[in-house]
């Protein structure tokens, strides 16, 4: 039996089963069984003369005026081709036809339904059979496909010629951009052997607002009133977050709530950015020529960039070595910068930050990487994709100092989940009950917080907080320093009498009229922490003198030598027994060097 004859029995259901259905393209459309074996090969093979009917006669319908008119033209083009080659197809599959020619003449063939679609967010094509798509955070195979490997890479050349990127075998990737701003990303032979692939991030026609995002559920209209007081205030950001996290799109929001006033510049390596204000440049890399030469990265974009006057300045990411280019941005006047990187959690977005400046091949210690970082970055906001699909933002962490050459963070809200209720993630972010040191900046710039101020614990100077560094940037001013932030809840030594002893614990070097540490070296801390045994003894019913058996803990061994002058002028006769031990964190980061606890009879 021909060929023909076996795809006549089969459109009259004598003949070959169907195959098992996939996805159907459009929105809400009930699953189409898929086409027999036999009727998918005829069709291929229409689909191969057409394609090469349509390619001799692609000057012709260009120069057609109208849409309808070249409608038409495709259409003669198409039956004229079934008639010559004896073809029988439905009439469902003749309009079929003509509508993928019109897409191929017109747009990317196969993908133009998919880029219609605007329920459809990702766009993955595998070689020319295999076909995806990430609908609702989900994965999905469609009922779609390209003719052959051919038919791909003229679709990649369409996407690529117009902003003058290229790909062949020496340069077998490419980043690009769609004329609505999707990204895209084109991998052929030899990296790929599955055939040509492209992936194409959708974004919508229409910049998503913060109504969108609460809409969708990605955080609270409290939450974003928050991050608008905190770019408004000019803080530094970065949103992290895995890929498919909603990077961009949450970029894109932070970015609308920037000031109309300001020059901003944006760089990327494919424009996606949808920044809606009007004083804004908007730069991109471009890659080396056929010669290898005419290269623009984006290191020497961000350099460029301060030359132009910018009130602030937004990447659209961070991968490589212009991450330290943006860090020095952000502390040489462009305060409110903006970027993403990818990363799992806040603290892996710093240890990525740190990976990133040293791929720029310069050897800095690791201390003064981590010092820039500490200085230049205020917050990160992370984002994450959830198991149900669903996009949210789940903590808000600040950056406020280093301590031991570690980035001290802490998250001001975090995502706490409340449960799933019929496959949904349900939960809100939440505040940390920790009050960020940057909350004089929102005064300092005239922004006036609702009541309540999101959650936030109030100054409370019966429980103040960790001892913190203001950051560089913003000790210029007293009016920049962070507020009730430097008095520690640690080292004020608890005293306990008991069998006839008096036990006090750590008592560190803390100034009993201020509540805050005492500045200076080893010795005047010392000093401080002896008065404060003395008082807390004596109020116990005991002394100095008293004394039998002493621990102190040093935040640098180094120092003993100096610490232990001054522990015997106190002690001129037989010190007591004693110990060291390591200080623990929380008095390191309360900026202790030393605490001591004593044993002494009552």
């Amino acid at each position: 039996m021909s060929l023909l004859q076996r795809v006549e029995r089969a459109q009259h259901g004598a003949d070959i089963p169907n195959a098992g259905a996939l996805v159907p393209v459009g929105p809400g459309a009930p699953p189409k069984p898929a086409p027999s074996p036999a009727r998918e090969e005829l069709l291929r093979e229409i689909r191969v003369r057409l394609l090469d009917e349509l390619i001799k006669a692609f000057d012709a319908l260009r120069e057609v005026p109208g849409a309808a008119d070249a409608r038409s033209k495709i259409e003669g083009t198409v039956d004229r081709a079934i008639d010559v080659h004896g073809f029988i197809v439905t009439r469902e599959e003749r309009l079929r036809l003509i509508d993928e020619m019109a897409d191929d003449l017109t747009g990317l063939g196969p993908l133009e339904p998919l880029l219609r679609d605007e329920t459809i967010t990702e766009i993955m094509v595998n070689g020319p059979s295999h076909v995806y798509i990430e609908r609702n955070g989900k994965i999905q195979r469609v009922d779609s496909h390209f003719v052959n490997d051919e038919h791909v890479l003229r679709v990649i050349d369409r996407i690529i010629t117009p902003i003058g990127r290229r790909i062949d075998k020496t340069s077998p990737r490419v980043d690009a951009r769609l004329s609505d701003g999707s990204r895209v990303n084109a991998v052929i032979e030899p990296l790929s052997l599955v055939g040509p692939v492209i992936t194409i991030r959708k974004f919508p026609a229409k910049p998503l607002t913060v109504d969108d995002l609460v809409r969708f559920g990605t955080a609270t209209a409290e939450m974003f009133d928050f991050l608008r007081a905190c770019v408004e205030a000019r803080l530094n950001l970065f949103v992290s977050g895995g890929t498919g996290s909603g990077k961009t799109t949450t970029l894109n929001v932070l970015s609308s709530f920037i000031p109309g006033d300001e020059r901003i510049v944006t760089i990327e390596d494919a424009a996606e950015l949808q920044l809606r204000q009007v004083h804004v440049v908007t730069l991109e890399s471009r890659p080396p020529n056929l010669e290898g030469t005419g290269e623009i990265t984006i290191r020497d974009l961000l350099r460029n960039a301060l030359h132009m006057r910018p009130d602030r300045i937004i990447v659209g990411e961070c991968r490589s070595g212009e991450a330290l280019d943006m860090l020095q941005a952000m502390t040489t006047g462009q305060d409110g910068s903006l970027s993403t990187g990818h990363a799992n959690s806040p603290g892996d977005m710093l240890r990525r930050l740190e990976t990133m400046v040293l791929m720029t091949g310069y050897e800095l210690p690791l201390r003064a990487i981590r010092e820039q970082i500490a200085s230049a970055v205020d917050l990160i906001v992370h984002t994450a994709r959830l198991q149900d699909g669903s996009r949210k933002v789940v903590n808000i962490t600040e950056i406020y100092g280093i301590e031991d050459d570690e980035i001290l963070i802490q998250d001001i809200f975090a995502f706490e989940q409340t449960g799933v209720r019929d496959g949904k993630v349900e939960g809100f972010l939440k505040p940390t009950g920790i009050r960020p040191t940057f909350m004089g900046k929102f005064n300092a710039n005239g922004i006036q917080l609702p009541p309540g101020e999101f959650g936030i614990p109030a100054e409370d100077p019966t429980r103040p907080g960790l001892a913190r560094q203001g950051k560089g940037r913003w000790v210029a001013g007293d009016t920049l320093q962070p507020s009730g932030a430097s008095r520690p809840t640690v080292g004020y030594g608890r005293a306990v009498t008991a069998g006839g002893m008096v036990y006090v614990s750590s008592m560190g070097p803390v100034d009993p009229d201020t509540g805050q540490v005492v500045s200076g070296a080893i010795k005047e801390q010392t000093r401080q922490c002896l008065r404060n045994l003395k008082t807390r003894l004596e109020a116990a019913g005991s002394s100095l003198d008293k004394v039998v058996w002493a621990n102190w803990s040093l935040r640098d061994p180094a120092e003993f030598d100096i610490f232990n002058d001054e522990w015997v002028r106190w002690f001129p006769g037989d010190a007591p027994v004693g110990q060291g031990t390591v200080m623990p964190p929380v008095q390191r980061h309360a900026g202790f060097r030393i605490s001591i606890g004593v044993i002494a009879e009552a």
